[in-house]
């Protein structure tokens, strides 16, 4: 069973329903892409999968086809009849979770961890933008149960989640996730995929869960790279401050974050936290 964009059109249609823009409502039409999204995903009978975003349910089905249990979160109440209408022949093999994902932007809603209920899953979205890199650093960081995510993403955010030193684009959103997953981009989507198009293009964004993170303390790091890249463009004995000691082999002060590794930034907040508290209770 597989949803053409008329028949998209026509289940909003039939209710007096349009795309709803505060919602980032681009729905995925293209078939190519979701087979796809299928393969990299690597779905099998019985895996529990995190889908935000469904919409009308066109990717759902196919995780359902493909034997996934899916644990859907919309924060749309118009879409909750169509989903139910849609996938009532996979009854008792999805949850749906009517609201917003995120409790706050760096918690989850306490209803999809009921949902999950502690089980390992994988996360399998069109991400609506206004959500994506929020859920993603939150996930990433904080659920280790998280084995994996094949997610659409604006391409621009997909940029920054695998970027590497050097380049503009190289910052904490995508410093935190890779230290705990590995980050690759799948495919780019042009924006006739979706309807409606958005102004800018779309990529397919895995991410593999690291079988030992590259931070000891995702907090600890998260907190470094806010302080760091808030003033990418200054020298680092600059922004940490001129009496700092103890860098770390192949770091200096005159060197900026933007040039260091993750494995680098990571043990240069280690160094700096000790000094902290050292100099807290000197």
């Amino acid at each position: 069973m597989v949803q053409t964009l008329s028949e998209i059109k026509g289940m909003l249609a039939v209710r007096g329903l349009h795309p709803k823009k505060k919602f980032g409502q681009n729905f995925l039409h293209d078939h190519n892409h979701m087979q796809r999204i299928l393969e990299a995903a690597e779905i099998g009978e019985g895996d529990v999968v995190l889908e935000v975003g469904p919409g009308t349910g066109a990717l759902t089905e196919w995780l359902l086809e493909a034997g996934a249990e899916v644990v859907m979160v919309e924060i749309d109440r118009d879409m909750e009849d169509i989903l139910k209408e849609r996938l009532s022949q996979w009854e008792g093999k999805w949850k749906l979770h009517v609201g917003s994902a995120l409790k706050s932007k760096h918690e989850i809603a306490d209803e999809v961890d009921e949902l999950l209920g502690g089980r390992d899953f994988k996360l399998i979205a069109n991400l609506p933008y206004n959500v994506a890199s929020p859920l993603l650093a939150n996930l990433a960081t904080g659920y280790e149960k998280m084995q994996g995510a094949v997610v659409m993403i604006q391409k621009e955010v997909a940029d920054r989640l695998a970027a590497k030193p050097g380049g503009k684009e190289y910052g904490a959103l995508g410093i935190i996730v890779q230290a705990m997953c590995e980050v690759e981009e799948v495919s780019f989507l042009s924006g006739g995929c979706f309807w409606p198009a958005p102004r800018v293009g779309s990529s397919v964004v895995s991410l593999k869960r690291r079988e030992k993170a590259l931070t000891g303390d995702a907090g600890r790091l998260s907190a470094f790279l806010q302080l760091v890249f808030s003033k990418r463009r200054k020298q680092l004995g600059g922004v940490l401050g001129r009496t700092f000691e103890g860098w770390p082999e192949g770091v200096n002060g005159e060197m900026r974050c933007g040039e260091l590794s993750v494995e680098q930034l990571e043990a240069l907040s280690v160094v700096y936290a000790a000094w902290q508290e050292a100099e807290g209770e000197g």
